[in-house]
């Protein structure tokens, strides 16, 4: 019960803007846990929850490293401005709408791919620099998924 409970919480923090711990203790009733403050703060204890200000200027839980909301926001601004993604060895070259690589690359960057070395946006092209080809690769069908 524990486990689906603090499955639970990520998804919930994961696709709402929660504040506190009230908001978590509501959404998880929602769901079917009976849970009192003591056991939900524990659970953001043992999860190690962190509180920080999202992309709407919310503060509110989220994992470490992460900023709430971000990913969701920032694959919607990637997908509206890509027309399509391409690998040369270890580039990945992201083709993007007339005037929309900035906002796309800041996603990119934001994001924080793991195969990611740096990018450089144009006025409709990205490149991203990876360290190998098989990290192109890998880094363009995740990109290719951010868009269909």
């Amino acid at each position: 019960m524990r486990k689906k409970r603090l499955s639970a919480i990520l998804t919930i923090i994961r696709e709402n803007e929660i504040e506190n711990q009230d908001m978590l203790i509501d959404h998880l009733r929602k769901l079917g846990y009976d849970v009192t403050q003591a056991t939900v703060s524990r659970d953001i204890n043992d999860l190690r929850l962190e509180k920080n200000v999202s992309l709407s200027g919310v503060s509110c839980y989220h994992l470490p490293g992460g900023i709430p909301g971000a990913n969701t926001k920032l694959s919607e601004i990637f997908a509206l401005a890509t027309l399509g993604v391409d690998t040369a060895m270890n580039t990945v070259v992201i083709h993007c709408y007339a005037g929309l690589a900035g906002a796309a690359c800041s996603a990119v960057d934001a994001m924080c791919f793991e195969e990611a070395v740096g990018t450089v946006a144009g006025d409709d092209t990205i490149f991203v620099m990876t360290k190998s080809e098989s990290e192109a690769k890998k880094l363009a069908e995740k990109l290719n998924a951010l868009t269909e």
